[in-house]
């Protein structure tokens, strides 16, 4: 017996959900544009450079992409949240860098700090999300 939807519906939700996955994975693609004020003298560990100088770490999939990243003292790291939901890029310690909530699709800059060594950082909204900025 050959298989039927019941109401119809069913294979407009199929496609409805296979749009929505597939935009959801051009996003994640995006380089996400970003501001960065200053050119710095970053030195990027897997990181990306943002439009305007600096480096550029993106939140997708509740990740950090580099999750690791190693900039010289007072470089402008952006942000790009390229997720469905709110993050921040968050020092462990200290208040040494803070973003304050990120909104899907937005960005935002902090500075990093002036002394060299290692700064865990994590989202204060999801805290499995964790990555390490070694100043250097």
């Amino acid at each position: 017996m050959p298989f039927s939807f019941p109401t119809g519906r069913a294979p407009f939700a199929v496609a409805a959900a296979a749009c929505a996955l597939a935009l959801t994975t051009l996003a994640g693609c995006s380089d996400g544009g970003g501001g960065g004020g200053s050119s710095s003298s970053a030195t990027k560990s897997g990181a990306s450079p943002s439009a305007g100088g600096g480096t550029q770490v993106t939140i997708s999939n509740f990740k950090f992409q580099p999750a690791s990243l190693t900039v010289a003292p007072g470089a402008k790291i952006t942000v790009v949240n390229n997720d469905t939901t709110t993050h921040t890029f968050t020092a462990d310690k200290g208040g040494s860098f803070d973003t304050g909530d990120i909104a899907p699709g937005k960005s935002a800059t902090v500075t990093a700090p002036s002394n060299a060594g290692a700064f865990p950082f994590h989202c204060t909204i999801h805290p499995f999300m964790k990555g390490t900025l070694t100043v250097k």
